[in-house]
């Protein structure tokens, strides 16, 4: 079972890696951005850590709702709007839950990417976030409960970074990018490359010993 203690050790692992690959995320914004992806993914996410790690109670989803709304002051960009939609949805999801089965878990995921999609307006192939977390959820739900959740998470990671480089292939049609049109073409997109590292901090979670 998925506890709080739990998700704020991954939530720990994820914030560590947003700081960790601050500087490239600033260097793939500014080829077609204003280039604060770096500052904002890192700033949201120590924020949303600090207020999950702060709350005292058990009940997830109100841990989580706490965490979007801190992650929304400090990332007060598209990207950190976006997300913090995305745990909003998440959180009303677990709202009174103490733990949570991987399937609930799953079904979390499912509500905070159609909430992104929702209110940001993208779909997939217009290279944006959404290019990493649909064809992951896909993926984890095709093999939820048939292998591991260590090798479900390993080949998360795995699919979530195909999906990352492959929007090079892409053209921007939303944000500030959308403005260089053709010439986004070749260029990875720093928010698909947000959504890698969320599965990879998730795939260093499990290997450093987590959940099983």
């Amino acid at each position: 079972m998925i506890t709080k203690d739990i998700i704020l050790s991954v939530l720990s692992e994820i914030t560590k890696a947003m700081d960790d690959e601050k500087d490239y995320l600033i260097e793939l914004d500014q080829q077609n951005g204003d280039g604060d992806l770096g500052l904002s993914m890192s700033a949201g996410f120590n924020a949303a850590l600090n207020a999950f790690k702060d709350d005292p109670g058990e009940d997830i989803g109100f841990g989580i709702l706490k965490a979007a709304m801190a992650f929304n002051e400090k990332a007060p960009s598209s990207l950190g709007t976006i997300l913090s939609f995305g745990l909003m949805a998440m959180g009303k999801k677990f709202k009174g839950k103490k733990e949570l089965t991987p399937e609930e878990f799953t079904a979390g995921f499912s509500k905070f990417n159609e909430e992104i999609m929702n209110k940001g307006g993208a779909k997939p192939g217009e290279k944006t976030i959404v290019d990493t977390l649909v064809p992951t959820e896909k993926y984890i739900r095709e093999n939820l409960g048939k292998i591991s959740n260590t090798d479900l998470i390993k080949g998360a990671e795995l699919i979530a970074k195909e999906s990352s480089d492959a929007t090079r292939n892409m053209k921007s049609v939303h944000g500030r990018a959308a403005y260089y049109a053709e010439k986004s073409i070749g260029v990875l997109d720093g928010g698909s490359y947000v959504g890698y590292l969320i599965f990879k901090a998730l795939n260093n979670f499990i290997i450093d010993g987590g959940k099983k």
